[in-house]
């Protein structure tokens, strides 16, 4: 085995060397450009000044804000995005409402039927008239060379780049992945994980949803709860101007300088077309797409509980984060969220979905305990019976008592058959258009998921699926990021307070200064913290004092090791509600006799899945910061 491993090496090496060295020439660069040029579709569907716009009352409210605005005085709406299908009408609605541009910013943007309704609808509009661009993180979108080679000559109106590509290909091989991080870690790393859709710089959705089924309760397996905002207003100006940055950045690279994607148009110079795309689910696609035209729809799920206010900011990283991480501006969205948690005074709710804090973040925290009275903080994350990243919880596990004793979290792990607001929301709207819930599917039956956080152990070529649960049913996992402080104001984006968010990818996202808002946004993070939905971590309750205070000892020495940590006694573990018992949080002193220990993974069947998880916590302490 040493001898192979001592062969393979070099091999590799000289592999990277290759692909290094394979870069495209002018000429064939040109070539490709000239064939994109003569072939795109240069014809208009439409003849009208305003582009064939249909009306929309989400962009009629944005321009009103705008047109209320001065530079002393902003006034934007901002709207709440947690259901998914308004989410998606939503979406659909600014599209076709568009006169002049649509700017999408995503990190993953798959070939389900929520990535091709999108793309369709995107054609549609740049087919009337509407320049639409559309920016792509490389690592996890557009993998198939037809797919991309028909989106390079759809139409002139219509353009579309992928962020970092890995050895300038949009399709990155298993071989090309270990390259990638054996060559050139630091770049290969470095991600674009903001969203954003910018419809004529006016109204903006940012948030934590991709283009991917699960995104949008399109996927009968495994869904996210999830969560964007619809802003309009001066702050999708600043939207625009971010989009610009990194459009125009050397990361952002057009199609024909992909080398397998130039390839393949010249090897293809007949125009490809653009089919009508074929859906799985054409019904529910059909459903959406006429929510997308009812106003008084859009009005009862999208624009009813919407706010009219002043201060809301977008931020976002620089593209030159990585590059030059001394930089003020280059972290300027990283370095905002911090402050704004670092400035609480009474309580700090946050969402995410990797409870892996970054250095500063525990700096922060450790800091905030220290107050006194020290602020209340609310975590709502995944259990490993919700979360599909199960490597990343098992840095979350390992570090339990940090989290309650140092920070004074209030930790609340959802349950994976959680009630929700999107399982209801999806529910409602089949309800509303008269058609039947989903029948329930069993817990065995695991679907492949992707892992968003693409870090060292996780590709587009690996999937992960999530661990096997005892009990039956539609499962789904938390992927909403956000924060309120002091209930006063409140973040809403793609930032995981992680070492990820913090130090690799690009973030974005909008903070809005509106207590109206900010209450809005905590209700929904604890309805995810009610009993039914997610279960409590606790202290285990001492049975045996001698016994409990050598393994709480024999725990903690286990816990700071940075490896072999196999100590299977944790120092704190689930609990659930007991029947007819009050809700109360782990501080009051009657929470045992309300709450009973539900073991450390509850639900969770005994397999692979949970032996890895103890394995990463044993083993994978250093990988804390690429996973």
């Amino acid at each position: 085995m040493p001898h192979r491993r001592t062969f393979l090496l070099p091999l590799l090496l000289a592999f990277v060397a290759l692909l290094q060295g394979c870069s495209l020439s002018r000429s064939q660069i040109r070539r490709a450009d000239y064939l994109v040029a003569a072939s795109a579709d240069a014809n208009s569907d439409c003849r009208q000044a305003d582009r064939c716009a249909i009306d929309s009352p989400l962009l009629d409210a944005a321009d009103q804000a705008l047109a209320a605005s001065t530079p002393a005085r902003p006034q934007h709406v901002v709207a709440l995005l947690g259901d998914s299908e308004p989410a998606l009408a939503a979406r659909l609605s600014l599209i076709r409402a568009a006169k002049h541009s649509i700017d999408v910013q995503t990190y993953i943007w798959d070939e389900d039927d929520a990535g091709k309704l999108m793309l369709d609808e995107l054609v549609q509009a740049a087919r009337r008239g509407v320049k639409v661009r559309i920016l792509a993180d490389q690592l996890g979108s557009f993998d198939d060379l037809a797919l991309l080679d028909r989106l390079a000559r759809v139409h002139a109106n219509f353009q579309v780049r992928l962020y970092n590509p890995t050895f300038q290909k949009a399709h990155t091989a298993p071989v090309e992945w270990a390259a990638g991080i054996l060559c050139c870690f630091l770049n290969f790393n470095q991600r674009m994980h903001n969203k954003v859709l910018l419809v004529d710089d006016a109204a903006g959705i940012t948030g934590g949803r991709n283009y991917q089924n699960r995104y949008f309760d399109w996927d009968d397996d495994f869904d996210y709860v999830d969560r964007d905002v619809l802003v309009g207003g001066p702050a999708a100006r600043a939207m625009a101007s971010s989009f610009a940055l990194f459009w125009q950045h050397k990361r952002a690279v057009p199609l024909t300088h992909l080398r397998d994607v130039n390839r393949h148009i010249l090897d293809h110079p007949a125009p490809p077309g653009w089919p009508p795309p074929q859906y799985d689910h054409p019904q529910r696609v059909y459903r959406v797409q006429q929510e997308a035209e009812d106003t008084e729809w859009l009005r009862a799920h999208v624009l009813a509980h919407s706010i009219r206010t002043g201060q809301v900011d977008f931020f976002s990283d620089l593209p030159a984060k990585t590059e030059q991480p001394r930089q003020r501006d280059a972290r300027a969205f990283t370095r905002r969220v911090m402050q704004m948690v670092g400035s609480a005074r009474s309580e700090v709710v946050l969402q995410t979905p990797y409870l892996v804090m970054s250095k500063r973040a525990r700096r922060i925290f450790e800091r905030l305990h220290a107050q006194r009275p020290p602020p209340r903080i609310v975590v709502s994350t995944n259990s490993l019976a919700s979360t599909d990243a199960f490597a990343v919880y098992a840095m979350s596990y390992k570090h339990r008592k940090r989290y309650l004793k140092k920070y004074g979290f209030e930790i609340y792990e959802l349950k994976p058959h959680a009630l929700g607001p999107a399982e209801a929301n999806a529910w409602a709207s089949m309800e509303w258009h008269g058609a039947a819930a989903p029948a329930a599917r069993t817990g065995e039956d695991t679907h492949v998921v992707d892992v968003e956080t693409r870090g060292l152990l996780g590709s587009r070529g690996s999937r992960n699926r999530p661990a096997p649960l005892v009990s039956e049913g539609r499962r789904f996992g938390l992927h909403a990021k956000s924060i309120v402080v002091d209930d006063a104001f409140a973040m809403v984006g793609s930032h995981n307070f992680d070492p990820r968010s913090d130090h690799y990818n690009t973030e974005a996202g909008v903070i809005v200064y509106d207590r109206r808002f900010a209450d809005q946004l905590r209700s929904a993070i604890m309805r995810d913290t009610a009993p039914q939905n997610a279960w409590v971590i606790a202290p285990r309750r001492p049975v045996v004092p001698v016994l409990t205070d050598i393994n709480q000892a024999i725990g903690d020495i286990s816990e700071s090791l940075p490896l072999f940590d196999f100590w299977p006694y944790r120092y704190a573990t689930s609990y659930e509600l007991k029947d007819g018992c009050t809700p109360m949080r782990p501080s009051d002193p009657a929470f045992f006799s309300c709450y009973k220990p539900v073991g450390d993974f509850p639900d969770v069947a005994l397999s692979f899945k949970l032996i890895y998880t103890r394995l990463i916590t044993a083993f994978g302490v250093g990988a804390t910061g690429i996973l």
